[in-house]
Parts: structure tokens; C-alpha cells; sequence
């Protein structure tokens, strides 16, 4: 088994700018990860297959972003026992992000994907994270020291203000 914890996967390369900011997020926890592209649509075989052997191959979370139609997030929800977090993606056919966040954000009882904010990769690769730190005291200390470091920006930025 790899020491690889998270899967980020996206139904395109056009996805890859919005996506980026969940990878940076993991670098800086040092999360090994893993990124690939697999479309719903367009290579359904690969998403399943990707889906049903991502706990085998020691993944944790599985953060997929899809624009459009927005199927990724949903269909590897249903075929795989871990977390999956969606990302809407606002694509060149989406209708403002909307019709993504609508496709991963409505899912039947059951086949539950923890949704982010349109284009939020970030906030996906923050609660990555927050999952992962739950049984690794490491990353766990990392996102205490993250939310501190969040709090004093806000106390540095109101100082700043005052001024």
C-alpha cells in the first residue's frame, strides 16, 4: 500500500487552474497525493475502476472537481466507501457554476459528497486535511497551527485598519 492519502481527480485538463489550489493546500500539510484526469462521460470505464480501487491502493478522501453536468463527484460517491469531496468547477459550458454546484450538491440520501463553494479547490483540500488529521496527529497540529495562522491575519488586517 502507498503512503498516498488523497486522489484528486478532475473530468478535464481545462479543470487543472481550479484545482491546483487544493494541491498546494496538501503540499503545504505534506499530504502525499496523487492527481489524475477521469471523466464521467468520457472515459466512464476509468472512473470506475478508479473508484473501486482507491481505498484498496490506500487512498483516504477523493477530491473531484467537474464542471458542467458535474457527474465526477456523484458517480465515484456511489462506488467507493471513502470521502468524496466535490469541487464545482465554473467551465466555459457552465451556466455561472450553478448547473455544477446543483449536480454535486443534490445528491439522494446515501450517496452522500461533501460540496465546497464554486471553484473553492482550496476549502476541499482544507477539509481534506481536517478528515486525514482525525487519525494523524501530525496533520492534525499542522491545521491547529493553519487556524491560528488564519486568526492572527484577521487580528493583523483589523490592527493594520485602525491605524
Amino acid at each position: 500500500m502507498s503512503n498516498t492519502k488523497v486522489g484528486i481527480i478532475m473530468g478535464s485538463n481545462s479543470d487543472l487552474p481550479v484545482m491546483q489550489a487544493a494541491v498546494d493546500i496538501l503540499k503545504q500539510f505534506d499530504i502525499a497525493f496523487e492527481i489524475d484526469i477521469v471523466s464521467a462521460h468520457r472515459t466512464p470505464e476509468k472512473m470506475f475502476d478508479y473508484a473501486k480501487n482507491a481505498h484498496g491502493r490506500g487512498l483516504q478522501v477523493i477530491i473531484a472537481g467537474a464542471g458542467g453536468a458535474a457527474h465526477l463527484p456523484g458517480m465515484v460517491a456511489s462506488l467507493t466507501p471513502l470521502p468524496v469531496i466535490g469541487v464545482p468547477v465554473k467551465s466555459s459550458n457552465s451556466i455561472d457554476g450553478w448547473d455544477s454546484l446543483l449536480s454535486i450538491v443534490q445528491m439522494p440520501n446515501g450517496v452522500p459528497v461533501a460540496t465546497v463553494a464554486v471553484n473553492a479547490a482550496q476549502n476541499a483540500g482544507i477539509l481534506a486535511a481536517q478528515i486525514i488529521g482525525c487519525s494523524d496527529k501530525k496533520i492534525l497540529d499542522k491545521m491547529i497551527a493553519f487556524k491560528q495562522g488564519l486568526k492572527e491575519k484577521v487580528i493583523k488586517a483589523s490592527d493594520d485598519m485602525k491605524k
